[in-house]
């Protein structure tokens, strides 16, 4: 960090004051764990976590920017920052562009024009809902919000027991509210055009269920480049010559090649052992996915019941990478769908022909367990090549899997099909398909609260 970075964190620090630093906590909610926020007393530790978040740096100051805008500190960001309200006006009109909710944004502002006595009514009118520890004299009206939240009385999309209190107490306010969430639909009505509800496999079905999805906005929000990772673990070469997985090379290369063109940031890493996929899946997500839509995993491997191979005959539970990424785990990707996309054997079922080879390294124990469960986390979707028990199929093209969702996805992304109905096109292709005598059913795993449906920018994937 330069040192002119350093004094000028230290100056704006010094300047600020303690409902100061409780507004600029608040507002940064949806970038740094509420935990982290809790245990920050002074505006230097507050800065130093958004650095470590990299929501601020040396030559980003954006965040930086919007907060102090937010807070009505134009003093700091004319003297430090060499910025305007005017400038920052016509910044934060560019769509996209703001880094503070739209929600938070709300909150706040009603909590800046709440007056001693409002808070004191609101106070009263939330005894039998919260704690009265929460609700004493010097608790700030967003500590109450705040409060609010973590008891699930409010939240994004369900401001109602706020709009009741505020009807009692602050009608004017109350109608702030119904217009937040009239421009909210009316955005989401706009978005709708572009991003339709994916195309039902029972079109008669389709109606009520398209209907209900846009009347409740149950489409995960796409909005930045990139969406988010996409991390290929492609093991082809193993310790042992006779477990190469020849092919695999053509599936990594589809995955790349559908997902920049989906404007993800693709990585991939070949021929890891056992402990390096353990600590690559951890690397990323201790990431700070906060300005990302979604994460995306492929792992193409050998595979046992529950597990991944590592190069070195290493086995890893599935369970353990994808519990890497629960909201707990991984809180900047809390709320924003999570896929897993696995290439390997889970069984040693049904025996591959001669052409055909399959995705296992050897012969399984008859007491193996098999995969029983996910983390029963929300927004993770799991996509296995084969049910559990069974082989999964490649040949030097490629994984009959893998090359399959790369085809479907392509076709049907631009007709804003969700991830899971293409999955499920996936499914029936690869159950129809005769494998020299043998067959195979993947399996989708899903704990997704809304429909995931990529963006497709203009241009069109590279062949």
């Amino acid at each position: 960090m330069s040192t002119e970075f350093r004094k000028l964190l230290f100056e704006v620090s010094e300047a600020l004051v303690t409902d100061e630093l409780a507004a600029l906590k608040y507002l940064s909610l949806e970038h740094v764990p509420r935990r982290k926020l809790e245990a920050i007393q002074e505006p230097k530790a507050f800065f130093e976590v958004l650095q470590e978040k990299d929501m601020i740096g040396v030559g980003n100051l954006s965040f930086l920017k919007e907060l102090f805008y937010r807070i009505n500190r134009i003093d700091l960001l004319t003297a430090h920052l060499g910025s305007s309200r005017e400038e920052m006006e016509r910044d934060l009109q560019v769509r996209g562009r703001a880094q503070v909710s739209a929600y938070r944004q709300l909150l706040y502002g009603i909590a800046e024009d709440l007056i001693p006595g409002d808070v004191r009514s609101v106070k009263f009118l939330l005894q039998k809902q919260l704690p009265k520890n929460k609700l004493q004299e010097n608790a700030s009206m967003l500590q109450v919000f705040l409060e609010m939240e973590i008891n699930g009385l409010i939240k994004e999309d369900n401001l109602t027991m706020l709009k009741d209190i505020l009807q009692k107490v602050r009608p004017d306010l109350k109608k702030r509210i119904d217009a937040h969430e009239g421009k909210k639909k009316e955005n989401y009505s706009r978005e709708e055009v572009r991003y339709p509800v994916s195309v039902s496999a029972h079109p008669e079905e389709q109606g009520a269920e398209g209907e209900a999805a846009k009347q409740h906005g149950k489409i995960y929000k796409m909005k930045n480049n990139p969406h988010g990772y996409c991390l290929i673990l492609n093991n082809h070469i193993f310790k042992n010559p006779l477990q190469n997985r020849e092919g695999t090379l053509h599936d990594g290369e589809a995955v790349k090649r559908v997902f920049k063109w989906l404007q993800f940031e693709t990585v991939e890493y070949m021929d890891l052992e056992g402990k390096k996929l353990r600590e690559t899946v951890k690397e990323y997500s201790k990431k700070d996915h906060g300005n990302m839509d979604c994460f995306v995993c492929f792992i193409f491997s050998h595979g046992e019941k529950d597990k991944i191979k590592g190069v070195d005959d290493d086995c890893v539970n599935i369970e353990e990478l994808v519990s890497c990424f629960t909201g707990t785990n991984c809180p900047s990707l809390a709320g924003k769908p999570k896929v897993f996309i696995i290439q390997a054997c889970q069984g040693s079922r049904h025996h591959p022909s001669v052409t055909v080879e399959a995705d296992s390294s050897g012969h399984l124990e008859v007491d193996a367990s098999p995969l029983t469960s996910i983390p029963d986390k929300a927004d993770i979707l799991i996509g296995m090549s084969t049910v559990e028990d069974y082989l999964s199929f490649r040949s030097k093209t490629g994984s009959v899997y893998i090359q399959s969702l790369c085809k479907k996805m392509e076709l049907l992304c631009p007709q804003h099909v969700d991830l899971a109905a293409i999955l499920t096109e996936v499914n029936n292709e690869v159950a129809k398909t005769e494998l020299e005598g043998s067959k195979q059913m993947p399996k989708i795993t899903s704990t997704l609260l809304k429909q995931l449906i990529f963006e497709v920018p203009q241009c069109k994937v590279d062949k």
